[in-house]
């Protein structure tokens, strides 16, 4: 848990200090665009933005039982940032695992990673993609709505 927020408060007291010296030697006019931006990094870096994890046992039954793909990620992971962005309100239709929570999720991702824990790792009928295009996990998610199947690779775009 601690690991998850070591970023968003790191970045959020730099904020403050900078902040406070812009402050000090300009004015609160020049420190609040600075503070706000760090607070946006901040939150962007925190687990906040993302849907509620669950425990990897549970996203592999519930994926089996709806077809939904499972996603591993960790915080402040920008290419999960980028596919939680990027799938917007669809971000619900995905079951989330947050590595950093679950031993038994960071070590599936080991496991398809050569042990190595990137992410994101998406598990879509039983097939790991590592770090898939976000556009592809979205028509993925819009095709599995519509009817129950999924057949294309994504393209890896690291």
């Amino acid at each position: 848990m601690t690991r998850s927020w070591t970023w968003p408060i790191l970045l959020g007291i730099c904020g403050a200090v900078i902040a406070t010296g812009l402050s000090l030697g300009r004015g609160p006019g020049a420190a609040a665009p600075v503070l706000l931006w760090f607070v946006l990094l901040a939150v962007v870096y925190s687990p906040v933005i993302f849907p509620r994890s669950i425990s990897a046992q549970e996203a592999r039954i519930r994926s089996v039982a709806d077809g939904r793909p499972v996603v591993f990620w960790r915080p402040g992971c920008k290419y999960c940032v980028r596919l939680r962005v990027a799938l917007g309100r669809s971000a619900d239709q995905v079951h989330w695992v947050n590595i950093w929570r679950d031993p038994a999720g960071a070590a599936a991702v080991r496991a398809v990673n050569g042990g190595d824990e990137t992410v994101p790792t998406v598990v879509l009928e039983g097939r790991p993609y590592v770090n898939p295009d976000p556009a592809w996990l979205r028509d993925r998610l819009s095709t599995t709505v519509r009817s129950g199947t999924t057949t294309q690779d994504p393209g890896d775009s690291r």
